[in-house]
């Protein structure tokens, strides 16, 4: 039947009585099942841990950066693993440790929660710290930057561009008693003061 279908002779239970077989496209019958495993696994969630390390005579100002790390850990849904690390004759004062491993979990509980109380193992503490569901969570603080909207400013008004103004220089006003006073003699027909009217005329 297989073959006069042009198909493929597929064993599905090899162990029930008769064997059960399908006739398939083996190579269409491969792409569906990959296409089936991939959409599966998305929607297995897989859990994963970041480690933060930590030391009893951290600066506080080391503490709050270990501490935003963290939070940006368990805002991504990951767990986070706190280790805290003696070194020499600081085991003599494991006091110091807790303590600041307990500073660090009060810190970061509006996010997290610890699994288990904080225990000495070796020479270090560990406490592992899972998420807080989203509903129970606090906000985080790139999550809050991200939210915030700044206002638009209003508009301002486009100062009008000023034309340029020429200004030329009056020429200063003449005294009257410095023009030249003519008068016309109506006799002559002509200017009193013409230097060619004493002239005499020789044929």
């Amino acid at each position: 039947m297989a073959r006069a279908s042009g198909v493929d002779l597929v064993e599905i239970a090899p162990n029930a009585t008769p064997p059960v077989c399908r006739l398939v496209d083996f190579g269409k019958f491969r792409y569906e099942q990959a296409k089936h495993d991939k959409e599966s696994r998305k929607h297995q969630h897989a859990t994963k841990v970041k480690e933060v390390q930590l030391s009893p005579k951290i600066d506080p100002h080391d503490l709050s950066v270990k501490l935003q790390h963290a939070t940006d850990f368990l805002c991504d849904d990951m767990k986070v693993k706190v280790t805290l690390k003696f070194r020499g004759r600081e085991m003599a004062h494991t006091e110091f440790g807790f303590q600041v491993v307990q500073k660090f979990l009060a810190e970061i509980a509006p996010y997290g929660h610890p699994d288990f109380e904080p225990k000495l193992i070796g020479r270090g503490i560990n406490v592992m710290i899972t998420p807080l569901p989203r509903a129970k969570r606090a906000k985080g603080p790139r999550q809050a930057e991200e939210g915030e909207t700044i206002p638009a400013a209003p508009p301002q008004p486009q100062p009008q561009p000023q034309r340029a103004q020429i200004f030329q220089p009056a020429a200063p006003a003449r005294p009257e008693r410095d023009r030249p006073v003519v008068t016309e003699d109506p006799k002559s027909g002509g200017f009193s003061n013409n230097p060619f009217a004493q002239l005499e005329i020789r044929g």
